[in-house]
């Protein structure tokens, strides 16, 4: 399995996996409640660096059902008045306390006597006006439809109320019922449920490893984590040259599209690669000399439309030998003579490529000799897979397809791995070229792993892209500022991992010292 991605199970395989390590094992259980909820406190805080930050002396709601999904949300809660010691929390118990299993009520009980002057249990009637955080923790995925009559109830109420960040642990309480909970972020705990993908309601999707899964777990539907970064952090051979770091050759550009192949240079620039050449309109060269000098640029004659003369193949060709990847594509456009010869060097170079943007034609994927990396989003997608999915398309072409949007998926042979990383902040221009240069240089420098090479290529884009939005926020910033964030996702590492698995947890103890790796998350939702 890929070392830096874990398994997505349905929830009756998820529930098999908690009945064969948890059954009658009440503390396990306890210490990966508490796991999950400390996790969950954190990121929840971390997702509203975004918006501002927890507001002072801000009030959170919890809605707890009677199983353990509404344990974790009053553990989340705990981890949140811990770090915000101005904030105050409402927990609305939709069944009563006598309801709640026994875990539950420590849960309830432990919040009670921490923080005896800053929680209060309320009713519907008694709700604040508005909250900055409301965490949903009253069915989890073992929850059966159709919703009850009181969960519809308060369901319906807690929707309307005025919310900063609605927060859903594990899967939004209804699922897709209309009365549903309508979360900004679900929050996936130990294992993801094969439900959550695609689900509207869910919001943005956080996966949070608490360490449950072994190396040999197997899957071919999986989740992508931040160790896929990891090959990244260590220290650089210090007797290396620039080109054991990989040597990438950009081609693209043209007279409408100027800046995009920029954005890809820039990117592949930032991410590692020794040397980047770039093949450009021989007229756009002076000025993207002088806005990245650390890149070779070779002119190439122009067509009467500013695009990729078929004259200059010989400009390539010549220098392929050097080349460890290709990218192809970005700001190419739309001129027949310029996809004419990417079409024409596609059949000519025997490293890997990456097709982007225009480059993304049915008839030169087929027309690839090497193996190749696709990056299509979804419009793209359908131009050169028709009516097949994703998986399908991987398999019938051999590709590595990346598959862009608010959840990426990547498709190689039979497995799927997905990223939660991002969001809308990358829902603008160029995010996409910067992908590509990413994944380029990743390329470079692993070309006979094309899969390890997308997915650390999507992860750091992503992580990079949510630390952005963390620091500006996701609306006043451009693009290319994603680029300044890739250094620092490679220093904080251990901190986030450690905030993940070990929260609140007394002496920072982790699950895998008390049982094996691929031990299971805690048993949700058993209301």
């Amino acid at each position: 399995m890929f070392p830096a991605a874990q398994p997505i199970l349905t929830c009756a395989g998820a529930h098999a996996l908690e009945r064969r390590r948890f059954a009658g094992d009440a503390a396990g259980e306890w210490l990966a409640m508490q796991q999950a909820g400390a996790a969950v406190g954190g990121a929840v805080l971390a997702d509203m660096m975004e918006i501002g930050g927890f507001p002072a002396a801000g009030r959170l709601l919890v809605v707890a059902g009677k199983g353990h999904n509404g344990g974790d949300a009053l553990i989340a809660a705990a981890e949140i008045l811990r770090r915000e010691t101005t904030a105050s929390a409402d927990v609305l118990l939709v069944y009563g306390v006598q309801a709640l299993r026994p875990l539950a009520l420590r849960a309830w009980q432990e919040l009670q006597q921490e923080f005896p002057t800053r929680v209060r249990a309320v009713t519907l009637r008694s709700l604040a006006a508005g909250y900055a955080i409301v965490l949903d923790g009253l069915f989890g995925y073992r929850y059966r439809p159709p919703l009850d009559e009181r969960a519809k109830t308060v369901l319906r109420r807690v929707n309307a109320l005025p919310v900063r960040l609605r927060a859903a642990v594990d899967l939004p309480s209804g699922w897709e019922a209309p009365d549903a909970f309508q979360a900004d972020f679900t929050y996936a705990t130990g294992i993801v449920k094969s439900p959550l993908l695609g689900l509207a309601n869910a919001g943005r999707l956080r996966y949070l490893d608490l360490g449950f899964f072994a190396p040999g777990d197997r899957s071919d539907m999986l989740v992508l984590t931040d160790q896929a970064l990891d090959p990244l952090r260590g220290w650089r051979d210090p007797a290396a040259d620039k080109r054991q770091h990989g040597h990438v050759f950009v081609l693209g550009g043209s007279r409408d599209y100027p800046g995009a192949v920029l954005m890809t240079v820039l990117a592949a620039l930032r991410s590692g690669a020794g040397l980047v050449t770039a093949f450009v309109p021989e007229t756009l060269v002076p000025a993207f000399a002088a806005r990245a000098p650390e890149g070779i640029w070779v002119g190439w004659p122009e067509t009467p439309a500013g695009g990729l003369a078929l004259e200059g193949r010989h400009l390539l060709i010549e220098r392929m030998d050097r080349a460890d990847a290709f990218v192809m594509g970005p700001g190419l456009g739309r001129d027949r003579e310029s996809l004419a010869l990417v079409r024409d060097l596609v059949t000519a170079v025997s490293s890997p490529v990456l097709l982007d943007a225009d480059a993304l034609q049915p008839e030169i994927v087929r027309s690839a000799r090497s193996a190749l990396v696709l990056t299509p989003h979804a419009g793209e997608f359908a131009r050169i897979a028709g009516r097949l999915d994703v998986g399908k398309f991987a398999r019938k072409t051999g590709a590595t397809v990346v598959l862009k949007g608010p959840i990426t998926r990547i498709a190689h042979d039979r497995r799927q791995f997905h990223s939660f990383f991002g969001g809308p902040v990358l829902a603008r221009g160029g995010s996409g070229d910067l992908l590509a240069g990413v994944i380029g240089a990743q390329l470079a420098s692993t070309p006979a792993d094309p899969l390890a090479a997308a997915c650390r290529g999507v992860v750091w884009h992503g992580r990079a892209a949510d630390a952005l939005a963390r620091k500006h926020g996701a609306v006043a910033v451009r693009t290319t500022q994603v680029l300044d964030f890739l250094g620092p996702v490679l220093k904080d590492w251990g901190h986030e991992r450690r905030d993940e698995r070990t929260a609140g947890l007394p002496g920072a103890e982790r699950a895998s010292e008390h049982w094996p790796h691929h031990a299971e998350s805690h048993s949700e939702g058993m209301g």
